[in-house]
């Protein structure tokens, strides 16, 4: 069931930037059939029809998402998001025990085979680079911060997959693995912060969302 939006999470607002803490669940923009209408952007626009989207969130992450409320935002903020401008940290539990840091860089395309999942194909012309670093061994599991440095769809969960840890609650990418489904609610992925610059005022901000698990 797709928890409510409500104003409880915002995480920062002034004339240019609505930036809120998007529960799981919930898609960001519409699917592409009528039960999956519902989404975050929708809900926000009923409230606020200035609001326009920036970036995407997958439906079963939570965390921090950036939208705009005017054309000139959106494009600045855009454009940080298509140069790489923007530093993202996610925060995942994973199967396994992980320790150190690492990368993990091999393409990823969707599969039209088998959608909606992706796969990793080293043949892909567009790279994917993501980095890890393990921060807590909790049993048969590990709290990991991941940091896309590409922005590919399911980037982290195919990635994490791909080494042999797969992202606690993953329906999608953990049981292709061999692992049964963990006793997880939800996706344990969480987009813990999101570093840009203030499409007006140049400033650094630095936008960070409580840990959920």
């Amino acid at each position: 069931m797709h928890r409510e939006f409500t104003a409880s999470v915002r995480v920062f607002e002034d004339d240019d930037l609505l930036v809120v803490n998007k529960p799981p669940g919930l898609l960001t923009v519409p699917g592409k059939t009528p039960d999956l209408a519902d989404c975050l952007l929708l809900r926000l626009v009923q409230e606020d029809a200035s609001i326009r989207l920036i970036h995407r969130l997958d439906r079963d992450t939570s965390g921090v998402l950036v939208f705009a409320k005017n054309a000139i935002a959106q494009r600045h903020v855009s454009r940080q998001f298509e140069l790489r401008q923007t530093s993202k940290v996610y925060t995942a539990l994973v199967h396994g025990s992980l320790v150190g840091s690492g990368e993990i860089n091999i393409p990823v395309r969707y599969e039209p085979l088998t959608p909606p999942l992706h796969v990793v194909d080293p043949a892909h012309p567009k790279h994917a680079l993501t980095q890890w670093q393990a921060t807590e061994v909790l049993a048969a599991i590990t709290r990991v911060s991941l940091t896309p440095i590409t922005g590919r769809s399911h980037q982290l969960r195919v990635h994490m997959q791909h080494v042999g840890h797969p992202i606690v609650g993953d329906t999608l990418y953990a049981t292709q693995h061999g692992f049964s489904l963990p006793q997880a609610q939800r996706l344990c992925l969480h987009a813990t912060q999101l570093c840009i610059s203030h499409p007006a005022t140049g400033q650094l901000l630095r936008l960070h969302t409580p840990l959920p698990f």
